[in-house]
């Protein structure tokens, strides 16, 4: 039986051959993985393994044994035996256990450890996006690395979801965290790194605040919204009504909304990134519509000539929105004790066939809406006189109008006549002036002439004042018995500038200076 016992320890290593010796192999683990550390170990002939252990070397240089390291269980494994294989295993590997690691083993004829270490190096995945922040269509790469040799079988996730390719065409939903992991062990993975993608504003948006009907007087929030990477600053929003521009920033409040807000909007959003050429984006627009009740109601007369039996048709209209839906009629009558309106009709439109006197008067029109109610100011409807009452009123204006301009004619020709005659008084007394001082310094010029008319004649007067000196020319031929002399006489003022004796004369007679004489001696 001992014969059998030296045989079969004759096979078994370091029992009658070998030395004492440990070999190890350096080992480098991701974060998170599990990890051999390889150990090889011998001893003399003769020795039996009696007890193996694996210690650390801690911070300050002394040895602790695995079983006095705070770690979880089974933390540590061994997976050697006891006849020459020591190997170590790390399970869930974490930065703390990076270190280096000794064996120790024990035999029936004493106990070794070994002069060298095993180092394990604990690394982590470490994942990069190239650029890490890129802009729309911008080609992105993603890298995984680690201190440990690459692995061949490395996975990359966005958010949990698997990425097929580590480089793509950026586009703005692929902004987001990618991480890297081991295939198969996924829970090792890297740290989550972020790609932002940026882009010009999308979805850019115009709403109304109060939705709904707006009605005038309230207030009103326009607000423009979009989607844009940065975000869009306040100065880089743009609001424009009906094309042009009405103020920049996100929001813009009208405090008291009037007819004259309403129209066309949209905004415009701009962050400095181009899209299609372009870096200013527009929303679509939106009508903005202000409801109020009746307003500059007004009242319009057709024809605006008036005459009896001809027909009058008054129109009514106001701005309102919605549009005006009522329109009644009204006529102020007054009486001595009241003054009251009455209804007269109900329409856009009051028409009156046939115009009477009584038609004419006061007329006001009242307009309502859903939202409120307006009157127009009063319109007199006065009726004018028939079509020949006013050609008679023409035919007296002309009359009139003849009568002033012969009266203006005839004083004319009075105050001319007045200036003739004034003027013909001033020229007589200036003779008659200047004739008496004539006749205190030399004697008058004066011819006298005679007429000597033959028996035998019958010749008319000739100074008749039908006498022509055409009839007296016709009467010497007839009659050569008939012999007449005539004769001029001129008076000659021998001063003409006499002014003072014009002045003392002034008042005095009136006489007529210019005289002819004559005799007229008929012989028998």
């Amino acid at each position: 039986m001992g014969r059998w016992i030296l045989i079969i320890l004759g096979f078994i290593p370091g029992v009658w051959s070998g030395s004492w010796d440990v070999t190890y192999e350096n080992q480098c683990a991701l974060k998170g993985t599990s990890v051999n550390l390889n150990c090889k170990y011998d001893y003399p002939y003769g020795n039996f393994v009696t007890r193996i252990g694996w210690s650390k070397v801690s911070d300050g240089g002394s040895l602790i044994p695995l079983s006095d390291l705070p770690s979880p269980p089974n933390h540590f494994t061994y997976i050697g035996n006891y006849h020459g294989d020591c190997s170590l295993r790390v399970n869930n590997v974490q930065s703390s256990d990076q270190g280096a690691y000794y064996f120790r083993f024990s035999t029936t004829l004493g106990s070794w450890r070994s002069n060298k270490h095993a180092l394990l190096s604990v690394k982590e995945l470490t994942a990069v996006v190239q650029p890490y922040t890129a802009r729309e269509r911008e080609t992105v790469m993603l890298t995984c690395m680690s201190g440990c040799p690459e692995p061949t079988d490395i996975v990359w996730f966005k958010e949990r979801q698997r990425v097929w390719s580590s480089v793509f065409q950026a586009r703005r939903e692929d902004a987001g965290s990618y991480y890297c992991a081991i295939l198969g062990q996924e829970k090792v993975r890297s740290a989550s790194v972020s790609l932002s993608v940026h882009y010009a504003p999308t979805d850019v948006k115009l709403s109304v605040s109060p939705s709904g009907d707006i009605v005038r007087g309230s207030t009103v929030t326009l607000t423009c919204s979009s989607e844009a990477n940065p975000p869009v600053a306040q100065s880089g929003y743009h609001l424009y009504k009906d094309g042009e521009y009405a103020s920049s920033g996100q929001s813009h409040v009208i405090l008291d909304i009037q007819p004259r807000h309403r129209g066309q909007y949209h905004c415009q959003a701009w962050n400095n990134i181009t899209w299609r050429g372009s870096d200013r984006i527009n929303s679509s627009e939106i009508n903005l519509d202000v409801q109020y009740y009746p307003m500059n109601v007004s009242v319009s007369v057709n024809p605006e000539h008036i005459v009896e039996g001809g027909s009058v048709n008054l129109t009514c209209s106001s701005e309102a929105n919605p549009a005006a839906d009522s329109y009644t009629w009204y006529k102020r009558t007054e009486t001595i004790s009241s003054n009251t309106l009455i209804h007269v009709g109900s329409g856009q439109v009051l028409s009156l066939p046939s115009m009477e006197s009584s038609h004419g008067g006061l007329y006001v029109c009242h307009v309502r809406n859903s939202l409120g109610e307006g009157n127009s100011t009063e319109v007199v409807l006065a009726m004018e006189a028939s079509q020949h009452g006013t050609q008679s009123l023409s035919v007296l204006a002309g009359i009139g109008l003849f009568l002033v301009v012969m009266l203006i004619a005839a004083l004319l020709l009075f105050w001319k006549k007045q200036k003739y005659k004034a003027d013909k008084k001033q020229t007589k007394l200036d003779f008659r002036l200047n004739g008496r001082a004539s006749n205190s310094e030399e004697p008058q010029d004066a011819v006298y002439s005679n007429i000597h008319i033959l028996p035998s004649s019958s010749i008319s007067n000739p100074y008749s004042p039908s006498a022509s000196h055409r009839d007296l020319q016709k009467n010497t031929s007839r009659s050569s018995e008939v012999e007449i002399i005539y004769s001029t006489v001129t008076i000659k003022p021998s001063n003409r500038n006499a002014t003072n004796h014009k002045k003392s004369w002034s008042n005095g007679k009136e006489d007529d200076i210019s005289v002819i004489y004559s005799s007229v001696v008929k012989s028998s």
